[in-house]
């Protein structure tokens, strides 16, 4: 996600670049103006600001290009005013490049080049350019995929409270990926993101309860971080519910119950789901696939709640 900017980070590090209250007081005049919807007077305002070299006023004009803001949207300028904010060591705007480079809007399309703007913006510490620097180590894209750097990346995003990254950092103890495998770890790391709402960390979670893998077996706490995950529309963990109710683990067995969620799963298209649901399906009578169907449309409705 591209970086947008906030009036607090940015009169920060305007005061700190310029030194000067009349700089920051026209600044601020952009910002209060911009906050207002009244795009043409904070132009005005960061434009000069711009023009005179300040790199926060630059990053806020790459901004409104990039989102269309009292302009005509034009990736092509929004690169222009991040190029040289970035240039002058401005973070947000490193990483805005780094982002166009990496899916080619406004510029063509460069790995190498995002690397480049990720590494400088995460070496001064910016949480979103650690994660992406990770992903790229990790996945080996524009780099030699290298698991023991995508750790590096990942972990200091996590430390800095990253959910994502935390849950990166749980798979690759869970699957020993740059690191020795390590369950404890992959549950530390997986609760931190799940407990963040992050839906396939809340899942994982759940499976690791479930295969006693770190922790001791407890189908409850399976039950609980599965519901959590399907209630935000996880495939997998609606799946999971289903095949819970199925084989009645710490519940009472309930075929309607594992149809729904089957049934559930399967409308977002996961194959596995069709066909477990049909599976099952083959296991009921009409009355019960029925009242499995009625159920689903029911828990759809409440958007997973409760169901």
């Amino acid at each position: 996600m591209k970086r947008i900017f906030t009036a607090a980070a940015l009169v920060l590090s305007l005061l700190a670049a310029s030194g000067g209250s009349a700089v920051a007081q026209d600044y601020d005049k952009g910002m209060a103006a911009h906050n207002k919807g009244e795009y043409a007077t904070a132009l005005r305002e960061w434009r000069s600001l711009a023009d005179q070299g300040n790199a926060s006023a630059q990053f806020a004009l790459g901004v409104m290009y990039d989102n269309g803001e009292g302009v005509e949207q034009d990736s092509s300028q929004a690169m222009k005013w991040y190029r040289l904010a970035a240039e002058q060591g401005d973070a947000d705007a490193q990483y805005n490049l780094g982002f166009k480079y990496r899916d080619g809007e406004g510029v063509v399309q460069s790995y190498a080049h995002a690397m480049k703007w990720f590494r400088l913006a995460a070496e001064q510490g910016d949480v979103a350019a650690q994660l992406d620097l990770g992903v790229m180590y990790g996945d080996g894209v524009g780099v030699v995929q290298d698991s023991a750097q995508a750790m590096k990346w990942y972990r200091l995003a996590a430390e800095q409270g990253n959910a994502n990254a935390q849950y990166n950092l749980g798979i690759m103890y869970d699957n020993g990926r740059g690191v020795v495998q390590n369950y404890a770890q992959a549950m530390k790391w997986y609760r931190l993101a799940a407990e963040q709402g992050n839906a396939s960390a809340q899942y994982n979670l759940g499976d690791m309860y479930g295969d006693g893998n770190g922790v001791v077996q407890n189908y409850a706490q399976q039950m609980k971080w599965y519901r959590l995950a399907a209630e935000q529309g996880e495939p997998a963990a609606q799946l999971g519910l289903g095949r819970i109710y199925y084989f009645g683990l710490g519940v009472v067995q309930d075929i309607i119950y594992a149809h729904m969620w089957a049934n559930i799963a399967a409308s977002s298209g996961d194959v596995e789901a069709a066909e477990r649901r049909e599976n099952i399906a083959a296991e009921m009578t009409a009355e019960e696939i029925s009242k499995a169907q009625e159920l689903a449309r029911a828990c759809v409705l409440k958007n997973y709640k409760g169901c």
